[in-house]
């Protein structure tokens, strides 16, 4: 099979952008088994309630969703099962201290193909108060006013 340039997009988390600030982004590969590959090239993936945890020096995703493969019968394993991150030691170091943080925490982005590799964008991220959603909140409806605003402007 040839290999595929470029990436595409399988799964993204929306609700970590309104829940959280994301103040870094790592890429992360993910170890999976076959079938659950072929589910993720149907675009089977959730990652809404997923979260990162760091444990014994390995990274791991919990909650990441991904719906087993109708053809792969006594192949499919758990979709719930934790999956394990792959990255250099030296990034993981760098997560644990930026963890050890008060208010710091490990979100995925997005779920997606690189050249054929699935790979895990990783949001260090710190919690947002109510009164900060309420400000994006704003600010989107006030942009959105605007977007109208100058459509009907144009039109008319």
């Amino acid at each position: 099979m040839a290999k595929q340039s470029g990436t595409k997009l399988i799964a993204n988390n929306k609700k970590a952008y309104h829940d959280y600030f994301i103040e870094d982004k790592y890429e992360a590969g993910v170890a999976l088994h076959g079938t659950e590959v072929k589910s993720l090239r149907m675009g089977k993936c959730s990652i809404k309630e997923a979260f990162v945890r760091i444990e014994r020096g390995e990274v791991f995703v919990y909650g990441m969703h991904i719906s087993p493969y109708e053809k792969g019968n006594i192949f499919n394993k758990d979709p719930l099962r934790p999956k394990k991150l792959l990255l250099h030691r030296f990034e993981i170091r760098k997560l644990e201290a930026k963890v050890a943080e008060q208010g710091i925490t490990l979100v995925p982005l997005a779920v997606y193909f690189k050249n054929s590799l699935v790979k895990v964008e990783i949001g260090v991220a710190k919690g947002k108060k109510l009164y900060d959603k309420r400000q994006d909140i704003a600010k989107k409806d006030m942009k959105r006013e605007a977007e109208r605003d100058f459509k009907i402007r144009n039109l008319g």
